[in-house]
Formats: structure tokens, C-alpha cells, sequence
């Protein structure tokens, strides 16, 4: 699929109305999209690197959750599509809980991720007494664990990110799912949620239009410490766009996989 073909069945999916797309139409697209047929000959057209180069490039970088953030087409405001890469080797510390600005869609296209999805603890008497048997780390489903939120915003298209400490929360894990490779999920803008990826891993990802202008960022206090953590957490690095040698290398590889 070309270039062009993508950009109309993500207009054609997604609609172009005041409202914005739901999830389960977002989750049908990138489904479509990270067919390896589909995918493979359009991440081989991207590699060529005769399309929009330097505007992916600017957008692209190692993401502070540790995985490599690539564009491949930028529709703002309607949409934006995205390929992640998980390397393995040392594991990062786990992501923090989150949502979005927008709907967004994930698709997995190699290996597997676990997800995690949350939702506040409104009575502060909920206690981690008698829990479920959950996985190391993890929250057991029903449980309330404890968390610093903050707000996050960030400073424009590619800017920097910045996080102001709101207080104390309690979450519970309310779904804990793996997905492996040709699966694929939908969450709306608030859906709070992680994700974990304990082995190299490749996902084609799908921002919608922007709903919100912050996230929500529920750091557990009983997480492992990253970038300083805690009550005084500062704002992640700055994001650092990758080379675009690099860049095409990526998509070269991940063309290659694909058969392509």
C-alpha cells in the first residue's frame, strides 16, 4: 500500500467531522494498517527516505518510557502514525500510568506487550489487604495502590515535556491483558493504563485528534525511582530527535522482517 492509499483509509476511517474518532474505529484502522501486507510496503516506500525525511526525523527519538519513537505519517491535526521499537536487553524501568490527549490505537507487530488499565480509588480506606494473585509488580486487580499524580503538558508539536505535582491518588488495576504479535487494542483519551514489553517488540501506534491539552501521570510510589521520582519528580529529558541514518535503519530493518 502507498503513501496515498494509507493517508485515505485513515481519512476514511477516522472521519474528518467535529467529533472525534472512537477507539474501536481507531483499533479498526491500525488493524488494517499492520497487516504485513499492508505494512511492509509502505514501511519500504518510508525507508527509501524520499518522504518528508527531515518533518519525521524532527519527530522521531528515544522516548523517556525507553523505547524509539518513529514517525511515519504526520496528519495532525487528524491523526498521527507511528511505528514504536522495543529493543530488549536491560529492561526499563516500568512505565509510568498515563492517558492521552486522544483516542489512540496500538497494533502489535512483533513480539508481545502486556497492558495494564487502571481507574482512581475514589474511598481512601481501600487497602492492598487480601489481594489476587497477580503477576511480580503488578497490581492485584481489585486493589488500590498508592500514587503521586501529576498533570503533564507539553511545549508544542515535538517540544518538551513538563509534569506539576497535583497530590496523593489511589488507582486500581481493573484489567491486566497480553498482546501478542497481530493484535491489536483501543483506549479512549482518559483510559489510564501502561505498558510493559519484556522482549524486543515492534508496534504500529495511532494518535487521533487531540481531545484534552494535558495528560494525567500517576507515578506508584512503590515503583523503582527514574529520573529522580518522588514528590520532587522533575520534567523528563528533553527529546532528542534520532539521525536520520538511524531512522532509515530502523525502517529498513523493520521492512525486512516483514519481507519486504
Amino acid at each position: 500500500m502507498q503513501v496515498e492509499e494509507v493517508r485515505r483509509l485513515l481519512a476514511d476511517r477516522l472521519g474528518g467531522g467535529p467529533r472525534p474518532p472512537s477507539p474501536e474505529a481507531a483499533r479498526e484502522a491500525i488493524a488494517r494498517l499492520a497487516r504485513p501486507d499492508t505494512l511492509g510496503p509502505l514501511v519500504r516506500r518510508l525507508s527509501a527516505g524520499d518522504h518528508d525525511l527531515a518533518g519525521c526525523t524532527r519527530l522521531s527519538y528515544r522516548h523517556v518510557l525507553g523505547f524509539d519513537k518513529l514517525l511515519l505519517l504526520g496528519g495532525a491535526p487528524r491523526y498521527m502514525l507511528r511505528v514504536h521499537f522495543w529493543h530488549g536487553g536491560t529492561a526499563p524501568a516500568p512505565e509510568d500510568i498515563h492517558n492521552h490527549r486522544c483516542a489512540i490505537a496500538s497494533a502489535v507487530v512483533r513480539g508481545r506487550v502486556r497492558m495494564e488499565c487502571y481507574e482512581p480509588v475514589a474511598d481512601e480506606r481501600v487497602t492492598d489487604a487480601a489481594p489476587r494473585t497477580a503477576a511480580p509488580g503488578t497490581a492485584a486487580p481489585g486493589a488500590g495502590v498508592p500514587a503521586i499524580a501529576y498533570r503533564e503538558t507539553i511545549d508544542g508539536p515535538g517540544g518538551a515535556w513538563r509534569l506539576r505535582r497535583v497530590g496523593e491518588a489511589r488507582l486500581r488495576l481493573v484489567r491486566d491483558e497480553r498482546y501478542a504479535a497481530g493484535s491489536s487494542y483501543g483506549l479512549d483519551a482518559r483510559a489510564l493504563h501502561r505498558v510493559v514489553s519484556e522482549e524486543p517488540t515492534v508496534t504500529l501506534f495511532l494518535e487521533t485528534a487531540a481531545q484534552r491539552t494535558v495528560t494525567d501521570v500517576y507515578v506508584r510510589t512503590d515503583a523503582p525511582v527514574r529520573n529522580g521520582g518522588g514528590a520532587g519528580r522533575p520534567d523528563p529529558p528533553p527529546k532528542t530527535p534520532l539521525p536520520p541514518a538511524a531512522y532509515l535503519a530502523e525502517l529498513d530493518a523493520l521492512a525486512r522482517s516483514l519481507g519486504c
